[in-house]
C-alpha cells in the first residue's frame, strides 16, 4: 500500500510466556496489569491491541471468561481500540479447538496462526482439519482473522483456505520471523520474500523477537506495512533498558512522524482493516 497510509500501530501487551518476576520483571502478568498496560498502550498511539489472557496469578489461559474479564476492565476505561484475541495455545496448555473458544466473545479480530511450527522447544500444532474448523468458527461468530504466518507455507496454507472459501479477502496477515526453533530468520529479506506472495489487496505487518523488532518496524513504516510492537515480542527500549509496552507504542508513533506516516486512530484502523 502507499507509504501515505495511515499506519495501524498494534500492541501485543504480555503473550504467553511464563510469569517469571526475576527474568522478566515489567512484562504484565496479572490481569488488572494486563489491561493498565493495554490502555496505556492505547493512549499512547495503538489502534489495535493484541491480547493474552491469564489467570490472577499470571499462569496464561484460554478460558474465555478471562478473555471476558480483560475486555471489559480495557473497555471500563474508555479505551475503542480494536481488541484482537489471541488463539493461541496459552504457552502449550490449550490444543486444537479449545484455542478458538474466546472467539465466542465477538472480538473485532482474532488470530489465525497458519501451520505447525517447531515452537521454541515443542511443535506448535496447526493441521489442515482443525486450521478448517477454527476458520469456519471465524466466519461463524464474525470475527475478522489475522492470519500470522511464520514461514511460505503458511502464507501458502492461507491462500488455499481463501480458495476452499473458509477466508474472505482482503487478508489481513501478520509475518511472524525470528521465533527460536523455526529457522526463519528475522530480515527484511525475509520478509520481501513473503510478501511477494500475497494478493496485492492483502494488509501486512511483522512481528519479530527481541532487538530485531525496532529495525522491522522501520522496515514496515518506510515500505507502507502496519506496525506491530509490544512487550510479547521484546521488553527493551535499548540494551539494558527495560521497557513499557505505552515507550515502545510512543516510539513507533515518533518514528512514524519522521518518516511521513500519519498515524491510524481506531476508526481510520477499521477502515484500513476492512472490520
Amino acid at each position: 500500500m502507499p507509504v501515505e497510509t495511515p499506519v495501524v500501530i498494534q500492541c501485543a501487551v504480555t503473550g504467553s510466556a511464563d510469569a517469571d518476576a526475576t527474568r522478566r520483571p515489567n512484562l504484565p502478568t496479572r490481569p488488572a496489569d494486563i489491561a493498565r498496560e493495554a490502555v496505556a498502550a492505547w493512549r499512547a498511539g495503538a489502534a489495535v491491541l493484541h491480547l493474552h489472557a491469564r489467570e490472577e496469578d499470571g499462569t496464561p489461559t484460554q478460558d474465555a471468561s478471562a478473555f471476558a474479564r480483560l475486555v471489559d476492565a480495557i473497555r471500563t476505561e474508555g479505551c475503542d481500540a480494536v481488541l484482537n484475541l489471541s488463539c493461541g495455545t496459552a504457552g502449550g496448555r490449550a490444543v486444537r479447538d479449545e484455542r478458538y473458544a474466546c472467539l465466542a466473545l465477538r472480538p473485532e479480530m482474532g488470530s489465525l496462526d497458519c501451520g505447525t511450527i517447531n515452537f521454541g522447544e515443542r511443535i506448535f500444532e496447526g493441521d489442515l482439519p482443525f486450521l478448517r474448523r477454527m476458520a469456519g468458527a471465524f466466519r461463524e461468530h464474525g470475527v475478522a482473522p489475522e492470519l500470522e504466518c511464520f514461514d511460505t507455507g503458511h502464507v501458502g496454507l492461507a491462500l488455499q483456505l481463501r480458495d476452499e472459501g473458509l477466508l474472505d479477502d482482503p487478508l489481513r496477515v501478520q509475518f511472524v520471523v525470528g521465533i527460536p526453533g523455526t529457522g526463519v530468520p528475522a530480515t527484511v529479506g525475509q520478509v520481501e520474500h513473503l510478501r511477494r506472495l500475497l494478493p496485492a489487496d492483502a494488509s501486512w505487518s511483522v512481528c519479530a523477537p527481541g532487538r530485531r523488532q525496532l529495525p522491522l518496524n522501520v522496515y514496515c513504516l518506510i515500505e507502507g506495512g502496519h506496525v506491530r510492537t509490544g512487550l510479547e515480542d521484546n521488553l527493551h527500549l535499548a540494551a539494558g533498558v527495560r521497557a513499557t509496552n505505552a515507550e515502545l507504542v510512543a516510539r513507533v508513533v515518533r518514528l512514524a512522524d519522521e518518516l511521513g506516516r500519519p498515524v491510524a486512530t481506531p476508526a481510520q484502523a477499521r477502515e484500513l482493516l476492512r472490520l
